[in-house]
């Protein structure tokens, strides 16, 4: 099974970008989801051309899902939903303290466990 991680480079013009590596070796193109509040959100995936076992990760960041407070958005890999990385935008007046951005990347990684759970059950039920 590859081991995949991921390493931010930048977010500029409402693109979140990051470059994924293949820990494992395996070469197996990787299947990435990157969620919002249990939505999928689309993203482009392409190999690096002068890097093997690497790949550019692009996540336009809908306009929709910029709203006032702490958005989550998580990133794993489908086969085996292991999050992968998260990033956390936040919009409208400034947290009291960061604590906020905190709870919002728990909550959201609860709702990932919670789906985990629930398909495990369901497939072993």
């Amino acid at each position: 099974m590859a081991n995949f991680e991921i390493e931010h480079t930048r977010l500029a013009s409402g693109v979140w970008e990051g470059v994924l590596r293949d820990a494992s070796g395996s070469g197996r193109a990787p299947e990435i989801e990157v969620m919002h509040r249990e939505q999928p959100i689309a993203h482009e995936l392409q190999e690096a051309p002068d890097a093997p076992g690497q790949w550019l990760l692009r996540v336009p960041v809908p306009p929709e899902t910029l709203n006032d407070g702490v958005q989550v958005f998580l990133i794993s890999d489908r086969e085996s939903g292991a999050q992968l990385a998260a990033f956390v935008l936040q919009g409208g007046e400034p947290p009291e303290e960061d604590i906020r951005a905190e709870l919002a990347l728990l909550r959201a990684e609860l709702d990932m466990l919670k789906k985990a759970f629930r398909r495990h059950c369901r497939e072993s039920g």
